[in-house]
């Protein structure tokens, strides 16, 4: 039988302490902690010491005080509510400061009475990330989400409370965080908001009642759509429901049955697929007065920030619209004029013509494909920002009128009526720093084993241009090297992948055939998969350049990789692949910088090289932040395989900073580890020759590499792309 583990004697505690605290420097008194810890198990003090010191990368006073109060709530608290407890008191530390932190830890019993929501709650920050992708692949009008009081929409934005805790268990809490984006999505999707909220309920003696009824029976015709719709989804509202409507019976001892009478009545029409929101209006007087059913998942509704939210975009739509499909008619008739060129006599007939003004119209695509937008009578295939409006104004109004369809003449409307505002960006480091437009981001803290909240601030800012004279003087120097490259990936190009186990082909794949005829013999069905072919690979690959631009590149290390770069765009341009460049720098978490040098859309142009040229040293490498912003932008492209490849002299620093210990190195592993998680390949090529030191444990073993010479950085890339390509 094993031996039972001393506790830590008092001569050791009071050690441990006094080098924790560094008391000769701190002044702090440890005599107290010891005498609360010397009498507690091995156990419980190696549990209290290793959280005392995740606290004291927080803060040394969070810490101390931290040990003294948690002695006095053992017998009150679980461990899994102490460690909230402690998380929370760092969170608040990272958000408010000193003095709301130590309130936290001194005050036990108030934490006490939201303890579940800490321990097994979800927060808002934990979900957004996931469930904005989640709602970004759903039909219909982009959603984005955000923090709320409450839980509700307003037609554009999906607002979510800070801490979801309703049900027992966090993985419940987030699958109910998820149902109520869902079905917040399902009343833009399917016209909940099509109601005029300001009459439709005038009659009603109760107004509120009347509403209340009205969101009941909406939720009966929305569960069908998402029951037709998100099927696996469904499936898990379905249990979570069901895992409430156990816990309302244990606590009241009630029986939960299914709905009855008249609301059975009316769940069975409204399920029908033709249901609309005149359905669900027309039964509101018959379910006045009786109980209403109200699942969990169910939102609250929000007539006056929906009316208001609707009736400003569908005018602002409107207007927006006819200036697109302005600027399309004339784009489209400036082709037909480029294809008359030649032909002078027809193009004078033309001229003398009075000019038609543009006619579009919607038409439904056979077989319930959807709409196609139709000019002149000819079918033309509009931008997605067009594709995007069509969407937002038939959600509004049931399909497009025909009024919004006629282009807006010159000078019709002030510009300032659609476009956005855009600010100075500039203009946030002037004077008292403030965050508005910002982009927020969390970081992992590995000695607390969890994020902090919205702590780095991220700007992009355009970068200046450089001597445009720079490129061509690297185009004569590499020239040689260039064509070498050339040739290397056209041939990726034209590549060709043998297709094994397929229907049909060009020869038999000896593989298949051997396993078909082993299943033949022990009774099984052969496989009809018995052939193979050749395959031209269809290349869908979209790479992002990622260009360390601290201080530390000064001189020949910046030189090469901009150097690398002009060789590179010479080269993908061969290739056709999607790729942009973007550089990273900043000064402290507040202060993190990204510049565009080549968006994805952009052409590899005069104004591209007079970017890459003017890649210059500016400050310190917080890594970590830069790659979460870059793989945002790069799962927003659509491609088969993405790749995020850094050029970097080093590991991540930044100034006077922890993010120059440890922390730094592991909150990149985790923002590499959530770039991977989203189907990302990220790769490091480094010119540090220490990179082995570290690299390994941020990329893994083979996703990096350090060179020495700039002509080894394109043939680098060369290799990484016909390894992910094959």
């Amino acid at each position: 039988m094993k031996a039972s583990v001393q506790p830590y004697s008092q001569e050791i505690l009071l050690e441990r302490l006094e080098e924790l605290y560094e008391v000769e420097f701190t002044w702090l008194k440890v005599d107290p902690l010891v005498a609360v810890l010397v009498n507690l198990d091995r156990n419980t003090q190696d549990f209290i010491l290793g959280w005392a010191m995740r606290l004291l990368t927080t803060n040394v006073y969070i810490s101390h005080e931290f040990i003294i109060r948690v002695v006095e709530a053992l017998d009150r608290l679980e461990r899994r509510v102490i460690e909230a407890w402690a998380v929370h008191a760092a969170d608040t530390f990272d958000q408010q400061g000193l003095r709301p932190a130590l309130l936290v830890i001194q005050q036990v019993d108030a934490f006490l009475e939201h303890a579940h929501a800490h321990a097994e709650g979800i927060t808002f920050a934990e979900v957004e990330s996931i469930l904005s992708t989640f709602v970004c692949g759903l039909s219909g009008r982009r959603l984005k989400l955000a923090q709320g009081d409450t839980v509700y929409t307003d037609s554009e934005t999906l607002f979510l409370p800070n801490i979801t805790a309703k049900l027992v268990k966090s993985k419940d809490n987030f699958l109910l965080c998820k149902a109520q984006v869902a079905f917040m999505w399902a009343q833009t999707r399917f016209g909940s908001f099509r109601v005029d909220f300001t009459t439709a309920f005038t009659d009603y003696p109760d107004k509120e009642q009347a509403l209340a009824a009205f969101h009941a029976l909406d939720t009966l015709r929305l569960e069908a759509y998402m029951e037709r719709e998100l099927p696996g989804l469904w499936r898990d509202m379905q249990r979570i429901e069901q895992l409430r409507l156990d816990e309302v019976r244990e606590e009241e001892g009630v029986c939960n049955t299914p709905l009855q009478g008249i609301w059975a009545t009316c769940r069975g029409v409204l399920h029908t697929p033709s249901a609309t929101v005149d359905d669900v209006l027309a039964l509101v007087p018959q379910v006045l007065g009786l109980p209403i059913p109200q699942p969990v998942y169910q939102t609250q509704l929000n007539p006056e920030a929906v009316t208001a939210c609707r009736l400003a975009r569908m005018e602002r739509e409107k207007i927006l619209l006819r200036v697109k499909l302005s600027e399309l008619a004339k784009e489209m008739r400036g082709e037909e004029e480029g294809e008359k060129e030649d032909n002078k006599e027809k193009k004078e007939e033309e001229e003398k013509k009075e000019v038609a003004p543009p006619e579009f119209e919607l038409r439904e695509v056979p077989e319930g494909q959807g709409m196609e937008l139709v000019l002149d009578d000819k079918p033309i295939a509009p931008p997605e920002d067009v594709k995007q409006l069509l969407t937002s104004i038939m959600l509004d109004w049931g399909d497009v009128p025909p009024e919004f369809l006629v282009p807006a003449g010159d000078g019709e409307y002030d510009p300032s009526l659609y476009q956005k505002e855009e600010k100075d960006i500039e203009d946030v480091w002037k004077g008292i720093y403030h965050e508005e437009g910002a982009f927020l981001y969390r970081e992992w803290d590995f000695a607390r084993q969890h994020y902090r909240k919205n702590w780095c601030v991220v700007r992009e800012l355009e970068l200046s241009p450089g001597d445009p004279v720079f490129v061509d003087k690297v185009l004569d120097k590499y020239q040689g090297m260039i064509k070498h490259l050339r040739r290397t990936f056209e041939a990726m190009r034209d590549e060709n992948r043998l297709l094994k186990r397929q229907s049909q082909g060009d020869d038999v794949d000896i593989d298949a055939l051997v396993e078909a005829l082993a299943d033949s013999r022990d009774g099984r069905e052969m496989s009809d998969k018995l052939f193979q072919h050749m395959h031209r690979a269809d290349r869908s690959m979209a790479v992002m350049f990622m260009v360390d631009m601290s201080g530390s590149t000064k001189g020949w290390i910046n030189e090469a990789e901009r150097e690398a770069l002009v060789m590179l765009c010479e080269v993908l341009e061969k290739l056709g692949d999607q790729y942009a460049i973007y550089g990273f720098s900043g000064i402290g978490r507040k202060r993190c910088e990204i510049y565009r040098i080549k968006r994805f859309d952009d052409p590899y142009n005069a104004a591209t090289k007079a970017r890459i040229a003017g890649i210059i040293p500016k400050d310190y490498t917080r890594l970590g932040v830069a790659i979460r912003h870059l793989t945002e932008k790069l799962n927003a492209v659509e491609a088969k395989t993405r790749l995020l490849i850094t050029l970097s002299d080093g590991k991540p620093e930044d100034y006077f900073d922890i993010y120059n210990t440890q922390y730094g190195i592991e909150d990149t592993r985790q923002a590499l580890f959530e770039a991977r998680r989203t189907g990302i390949h990220p790769f490091c090529i480094t010119i540090d020759q220490r990179g082995k030191d570290y690299l390994p444990h941020m990329y893994g073993h083979a996703n990096w590499v350090e060179i020495d010479d700039v002509k080894k950085l394109p043939l680098k890339v060369a290799d990484i792309y016909r390894r992910l390509t094959t």
